[in-house]
């Protein structure tokens, strides 16, 4: 009990922060996403045993480029990093269902957070953008679609689940949970539609989905490379969740995917 009261309270600072720089304005939200991405690839960077600062200063001219530079009508460089993106993430479903344990080399620790963390940054601020205006109430709810689900998974999991999802590497969730993370963010999707109408039912329910089968996805690349580093948490910034990595795992995994998928909406409709 004392520890969902810890991880309660430590959720409901983090999203007031969150919703605080959404509602405060664009440049604030792109800001604080950027300084989270800071944050995620230190903690990878120290979790893989990669030297240098060389990504720190890759990610920031990726961002530079992608957020100032390149207009959202410029439709070739980001189709680029988003299958750039995607790609690396598929590469770490392949390093997920290894039974390979070995970390990567030097090469692919870079590419790997430059990209699965990076533009996962850069594709979270990219998604509430449409029309140059900041859609801010559907980013928002994309946040509220992981948060459900992460949260039900979690509670339903604890007390009904019997089930181990993929022991080998994450010994505490279970089938149970990942059904009733996905029902909870189902009816979100619902709830949601009522509010947001720059996307319909459909498409919200679509949308969380998506959502939900790649941000667990997210969440167990993220064991997966706890575990071969063997550590428990990313970091301890968070009490509760542990670093800011542990927090946003399953967002920066899923953020390419959930951008594809709105752009599909945009094309089919």
């Amino acid at each position: 009990m004392k520890e969902i009261l810890r991880r309660a309270l430590t959720g409901a600072v983090f999203i007031i922060f969150l919703l605080s720089a959404i509602f405060l304005s664009s440049d604030a939200f792109d800001f604080l996403l950027m300084t989270f991405g800071l944050a995620c690839i230190y903690e990878y960077k120290r979790m893989v045993g990669l030297r240098g600062y060389y990504i720190f200063l890759a990610y920031l001219s990726l961002w530079w480029i992608f957020i100032y530079l390149i207009d959202e009508y410029d439709r070739i460089p980001i189709n680029i990093l988003m299958f750039i993106t995607i790609g690396v993430d598929i590469a770490l479903l392949y390093f997920l269902f290894s039974k390979n344990g070995k970390a990567f080399n030097t090469a692919q620790k870079f590419i790997v957070g430059l990209f699965y963390i990076g533009g996962g940054c850069i594709f979270l601020t990219m998604i509430p953008y449409k029309d140059n205006e900041f859609a801010k109430f559907l980013i928002m709810g994309i946040f509220i679609l992981i948060w459900v689900n992460d949260s039900f998974a979690y509670l339903v999991g604890r007390s009904l689940g019997r089930t181990k999802l993929y022991p080998r590497v994450s010994p505490k969730k279970t089938v149970e949970g990942s059904l009733g993370g996905l029902l909870f963010a189902l009816v979100a999707g619902y709830i949601l539609a009522r509010y947001e109408a720059s996307i319909n039912l459909a498409q919200w329910l679509i949308l969380a989905t998506v959502i939900v089968f790649a941000g667990d996805l997210g969440d167990l690349v993220e064991s997966k490379l706890k575990r071969v580093a063997g550590v428990k948490d990313s970091g301890a910034i968070l009490p509760g969740h542990g670093g800011m990595l542990d927090r946003l795992d399953s967002l920066v995994f899923a953020a390419p995917f959930a951008y594809l998928t709105l752009k599909i909406f945009t094309y089919v409709s």
